[in-house]
């Protein structure tokens, strides 16, 4: 359908025009149910001001017809005003009223209404996915999140189903002309951006509970608590767990920001074949099921669920109460809600390493993406919504976090909390710029923060720091803070406001311990530090202590020496992570050799006590292996890393989560290893056992597809096994392994149906992607150039979510 992609400029011409009041908007569901019905009934009444009469402008609606149009009581033939994905008003008066009837169609992408038929028991569940745009592909409207407005939901569904939305219900009526039906009526919202209403509806298993705080002038805030899963995963929902933390983080939000939550109640919802780890509908935050533990979880999943689940919460201040006026300051809401999510996770709940969780994922992410050719600033020009889509990557959230961490070492906490807080005050239920946060911070700090803007929020790329010390004798003579920048940052030389760690032994074979952290200013291409002089010289010289800036590390020859002969025995956790991040980044460099990096993650990743630092060191290695080594060097450095795994699967303690993530590992690695498979299908038939390893149907399927890449089961076995796991997940895991077999047909129908075909469903898609992936890499090479061939007709022919999903796997 033409006209889908909005572009910046004809936004801001319709913003300057055109006020929005009000939607009424109506959804009938009844035929949901069938999978014949294409599409469903949806009818907006839209209130709007102009401040041009006489002039027009355009509603969107990507539909399946349109019924019918009337523009302040005129009937408007819909063949003169629609326009592809665009419905054209003319002659406008200052105050407006548009009706639109039309069909819009069931998704099985995950973009606008999405239909799932859960495999295990039949039933129908829909959820809405809009942002950042895909709210006019469910009902007409001004789609755009400066345009914002008043919404009010009526859905007509099946009597037993549960129907949710943003605000709480205000009256079910059944329905007399079809017995069976109910419309569900909501109370208007507060004015809210349109890619953040939401509807929810579906035989949905519920939770209930309730939050509630004390007001400085004596009356108590009252926030009810829902949490919604599908039904036939209702015995694995852990609610009171995901209330707890709910709980703590509301209590945490209230105090910091001394704005109370301001949309009346708090559902959380989590739902099937779901786009992204969760979305912040204000009184409906949807999360991708994955965070329902079908299987056993480790403590980082509890503990990246519960960051999730603060995550959108913060966004009901940061994005949901103020929002940005356009994508290009999508940062906004994101980069904040991605620091808030851990500063929170820290402070108010049980995951008090929150930040060393970071350091070794989320900002590890965020130094991958912007040494790509795609990095961007993250206040990022974004000209249009295919653009805006594209935007929701590592630069925007873990650098747009990891440099709103390094501003508050900069500016101090009490004065970014100051300026958030008179932020929402001046602003709420408004839209800002990047001007308006920056004269609040400013305000509260009493710095100009244009410089530092223009550094680090509108220039792209990474800098690295490196401290070379100079020596006279066993003391220091000096030490250098060396700042470089390459690619896109070149030449660009931002501030810092870091900790320099001094690092020695206690003893002989003693722990490396902290012995000075001194803080710096670090500005320019070279920071002397002359007053380090005389100290004694440390074994290690750790730059970005505490890990307040976003930067590469680079380790001098003595401190190199001593993190590959003892990382284990450093005592702080997080500077551990700084040292293992800095190996890593050296690896992708090709500073170190991936054979060093893949040595120490066996010597020393099993001293770690952190399973989640586990899991990244070990997907680290297996990287390593696979593609930053020789080839001829890369099957003996496979089975070593193999070997590795068997042995510290078998030293584990039986049950426990290290165990659990190195078997995990394993089943990963044994792709191209049928040694291990062999291993694995003793596993699975009972004839070899791991002491307290439970073969749970997650376990059980990364297994199988190990079998099926390496040749070690067929259809047949794969077959045989899907009974057993007639869910979602089982489902993937099926396909995932069907396709994985070293089959050229298997691949032939892979590419069909991924590339050309049109029957997936996002999940599904990934898991034959997944699938397709697996195995040996002469069995793609007929691909490569087929694969840059079809992209463009990929993009144009598909939606925009299952044509990245097809040009990134």
């Amino acid at each position: 359908m033409k006209n889908e992609n909005l572009g910046r400029d004809e936004a801001a011409r319709r913003s300057r025009t055109i006020t929005v009041d009000s939607y009424d908007v109506s959804l009938d569901l009844r035929g949901a149910r069938d999978p014949e019905a294409a599409g469903f009934p949806s009818r907006t009444v839209i209130s709007f001001r102009c401040s041009e009469p006489g002039s027009g402008t355009f509603v969107d609606f990507i539909h399946g017809g349109i019924h019918s149009v009337t523009l302040n009581g005129r009937a408007v033939g819909p063949a003169a005003a629609v326009d592809g994905a665009r419905i054209r008003l003319a002659d406008l008066d200052t105050d407006n009223e548009v009706i639109i009837s039309g069909t819009a169609l069931y998704s099985r992408s995950g973009e606008g209404l999405h239909r799932f038929v859960d495999p295990a028991d039949g039933r129908t569940y829909l959820y809405t996915q809009y942002e950042p745009a895909d709210a006019r592909r469910v009902f007409a409207i001004f789609e755009q999140p400066d345009l914002k407005a008043s919404f009010t939901f009526h859905v007509a569904a099946p009597a037993e189903w549960q129907v949710v939305s943003n605000a709480a219900e205000a009256v079910r009526d059944p329905m007399s002309s079809t017995p069976g039906y109910s419309v569900w009526r909501f109370a208007p919202t507060r004015r809210i951006a349109t890619y953040i209403t939401a509807v929810l509806a579906g035989p949905y298993h519920r939770a209930e509970d309730a939050w509630e705080r004390r007001l400085p002038d004596g009356t108590v805030l009252r926030v009810p608590l829902g949490a919604y899963c599908r039904a036939s995963l209702a015995e694995f929902f852990d609610a009171d767990r995901i209330f707890e933390v709910t709980k703590q983080g509301l209590d945490f939000f209230h105090d910091l920001f001394d704005y109370p939550y301001p949309f009346g109640k708090y559902d959380q919802a989590f739902v099937p074949e779901y786009n992204l780890g969760a979305m912040e509908y204000p009184g409906l935050v949807t999360f991708t099921e994955d965070y329902v533990f079908r299987s056993r979880a480790t403590r980082a999943q509890y503990q990246g669920r519960a960051n999730t689940i603060l995550h959108e919460m913060a966004h009901m201040w940061f994005g949901d109460l103020v929002t940005m006026a356009g994508w290009d300051d999508l940062w906004l809401k994101e980069s904040f809600a991605d620091y808030m999510g851990s500063l929170a996770l820290a402070e108010a709940t049980e995951y008090t390493d929150a930040w060393v969780s970071f350091a070794n994922r989320r900002k590890a992410w965020a130094y991958v993406q912007d040494q790509l050719p795609t990095t961007h600033p993250v206040v990022a020009d974004i000209p249009d919504l295919e653009a805006a889509k594209q935007n929701f990557d590592g630069i925007t959230y873990a650098k747009g976090a990891s440099v709103l961490k390094q501003l508050v070492a900069y500016v101090g906490f009490e004065a970014f909390r100051g300026a958030a807080r008179r932020y929402f005050r001046d602003n709420a239920y408004g839209n800002t710029t990047l001007a308006d946060f920056l004269a609040a911070l400013g305000a509260a700090s009493g710095r100009d923060m244009q410089d530092w803007s223009r550094l680090w929020l509108q220039t792209p790329g990474i800098s690295s720091l490196a401290a070379e010390p100079a020596y006279d004798g066993g003391r220091l003579a000096g030490v250098r803070i060396r700042q470089e920048s390459a690619g896109p940052a070149s030449g660009v030389l931002r501030p810092h406001r870091l900790r320099l760690g001094f690092y020695d032994f206690q003893a002989a074979g003693g722990a490396l311990v902290r012995t000075a952290s001194p803080e710096l200013d670090v500005a320019g291409a070279a920071t002397e530090v002359p007053e380090l002089a005389g100290l004694p010289a440390p074994a290690l010289l750790l730059p970005n202590d505490g890990d307040h800036s976003y930067a590469k590390l680079r380790l001098d020859a003595r401190s190199l020496e001593t993190v590959l002969a003892a990382l284990d025995r450093i005592a702080d956790p997080l500077a551990r992570a700084l040292c293992w991040t800095t190996l890593w980044d050296m690896t992708r460099d090709a500073e170190l050799p991936a054979r060093s990096y893949v040595a120490a993650v066996q010597r020393f990743a099993p001293a770690e006590a952190d399973p989640g630092l586990h899991q990244v060191l070990l997907e680290n290695a297996r990287v390593a292996v696979e593609y930053y080594s020789p080839a001829e060097v890369r099957s003996g450095l496979r089975e070593g890393l193999l070997a590795a795994l068997r042995h510290e699967l078998g030293q584990a303690q039986p049950g426990s989560d290290t165990q659990l993530v190195w078997a995990r590992a394993l089943a990963v690695l044994a792709r191209r290893s049928a040694g291990s498979a062999a291993f694995l299908a003793g596993l699975l038939e009972g004839s070899a056992a791991v002491p307290g390893l439970a073969m749970d149907p997650d376990l059980r399927w990364r297994c199988w597809q190990a079998l099926a890449a390496t040749g070690l089961a067929g259809q047949s076995g794969l077959d045989a096994e899907l009974p057993a796991d007639r869910t979602a997940a089982g489902q993937t895991g099926y396909l995932a392994a069907m396709t994985a077999r070293p089959d050229p047909e298997v691949k032939a129908q892979a590419w069909r149906d991924a590339v050309t075909g049109s029957a997936l469903s996002n999940q599904l898609l990934d898991a034959t992607i997944d699938g397709f992936s697996q195995g040996k890499p002469g069995l793609l090479a007929p691909y490569t150039e087929p694969y840059f061939q079809s992209l463009e007709q990929v993009w144009a022919g598909k939606s925009i979510e299952l044509a990245t999903r097809i040009a990134r796997g």
